[in-house]
């Protein structure tokens, strides 16, 4: 059984940072690719940034590139969604996926139950 379980989201205020956390269960992080999606109220989930199990390279929103950072830690099975300079637009339920291609929600098979990031202005 998949499990993915998203820690670290909160309230912070403009240009503050927050990491999120991704704990899997049931799937080995190093074996597939791992993404962030968000979705804000009223607005379909949006692709933020992925990983590929292959060769760790990484993909990014261009509203987010530069400022947000996904990793992983193959010893503890995480990823982590490092998040720098945030802004009021950032705030979203941000949900960790498994096992997709790309920035297409619809072709990732496992999701989290997401953590919520405010960020006030």
């Amino acid at each position: 059984q998949v499990q993915l379980v998203e820690s670290g989201g909160g309230l912070v205020q403009t240009g503050a940072s927050l990491r999120l956390s991704c704990a899997a269960s049931g799937v080995t992080v190093s074996r597939i690719n791992m993404g962030w999606f968000r979705q804000a109220p009223g607005k379909e989930r949006e692709f933020v940034t992925y990983i590929t199990w292959y060769s760790g390279s990484t993909y990014y929103a261009d509203s987010v590139k530069g400022r947000f950072t996904i990793s992983r830690d193959n010893a503890k099975n995480t990823v982590y969604l490092q998040m720098d300079s945030l802004k009021p637009e950032d705030t979203a339920v941000y949900y960790c996926a498994a096992g997709g291609v790309g920035d297409r929600p619809t072709s990732y098979n496992y999701w989290g139950q997401g953590t919520q990031v405010t960020v006030s202005p």
